[in-house]
């Protein structure tokens, strides 16, 4: 993908998720890294360099990622039927709570299941604990309920997969990653590892086409943060907000069809935010954009689009 693709969604590059709890009525609040410096180069998959699986013919999604100026995490909201107990994204920081277990090998009693929750108190999956495993425990794509919140841990998925998406105490199950964490994978091929909060939330989440915004539900389309060039379904988390030039903390605070960006990459958007909605467009339309000096920037360097994404772009300053 070109430079100005990589500064464009320099914010959304994070790779932890936080969520809220069913009950307190706010928004959950995510760490965000504004170092300008940090690289982690910290996975492969499968033997092949950079890949944690591939989704469908078409793409293909990296575990190498860089950080840049400004990285949005991603956080949910909680409280009534509008909002989700467990949405949002925050990049790793070395740290992180207790892990009493491993999510990769699943090394928990028999008739339990190791998950990742929150035991501190903020909203955020930061550690990872053995759960019970309910009886006639759900499957992939199966409904889920939680017990609590969407960050205790505890819900009726079977083992190896999460009750994820969850708004009033019910979600959808969805797999956990599978392999290691040096080589990620997903048991779907048209799924992705998105590996996060600090390597406790390992989640095989859907591809979809930035142009369509064919996520199910509300979830929005939007990049992979192991890897740019490929996008995944994920919670939205923009609340009243997300609107375009909307100052973002968070992968998924924008809108459906726009992006956490660089604020640099519009005059409109406040060079003083971590990050700034972006619009995607498509190349083949002229005049779309609306931003001052604004064009349609191809989203993938000239013949590296995966087929069918030829024509993804965002909306942006020319560099």
């Amino acid at each position: 993908m070109r430079l100005m693709s990589n500064r464009l969604i320099s914010c959304a590059l994070v790779s932890a998720l936080v969520s809220a709890c069913g009950d307190d009525g706010g928004k959950a609040t995510g760490a965000t890294n504004p170092n300008p410096n940090t690289t982690n180069n910290d996975t492969t998959s499968s033997g092949t360099e950079g890949d944690t699986s591939t989704g469908g013919p078409d793409q293909t999604t990296s575990t190498t990622s860089t950080t840049t100026p400004g990285e949005p995490t991603t956080t949910g909201t909680g409280g009534d039927s509008s909002t989700t107990d467990g949405s949002f994204i925050t990049p790793p920081d070395g740290g992180g709570g207790t892990k009493e277990c491993d999510q990769w090998t699943q090394d928990c009693p028999e008739g339990q299941k190791c998950m990742p929750y929150s035991g501190d108190g903020d909203n955020a999956w930061e550690s990872l604990k053995c759960t019970p495993v309910m009886e006639n425990a759900g499957q992939v794509g199966d409904p889920c309920t939680v017990e609590g919140s969407g960050v205790s841990g505890i819900d009726n998925c079977d083992e190896g997969n999460m009750c994820w998406d969850v708004v009033d105490g019910v979600g959808v199950c969805v797999a956990l990653c599978i392999g290691s964490p040096d080589a990620p994978d997903c048991a779907s091929p048209m799924a992705s590892c998105l590996i996060s909060n600090d390597g406790v939330l390992t989640l095989c989440l859907p591809f979809c086409d930035p142009l369509l915004q064919d996520c199910a539900g509300d979830d929005l389309c939007i990049p992979n943060p192991q890897n740019p060039d490929a996008f995944l379904c994920v919670l939205d988390a923009s609340g009243e907000e997300g609107q375009e030039y909307d100052a973002c903390e968070y992968i998924n605070a924008c809108d459906k069809g726009f992006t956490c960006a660089n604020p640099e990459v519009a005059l409109e958007c406040d060079t003083m935010a971590i990050g700034c909605c972006i619009a995607f467009c498509d190349v083949t339309e002229a005049g779309i954009c609306t931003g001052q000096n604004a064009e349609c920037l191809a989203w993938y360097e000239e013949g590296q689009a995966p087929p069918g994404f030829e024509n993804v772009g965002f909306c942006g300053i020319p560099q």
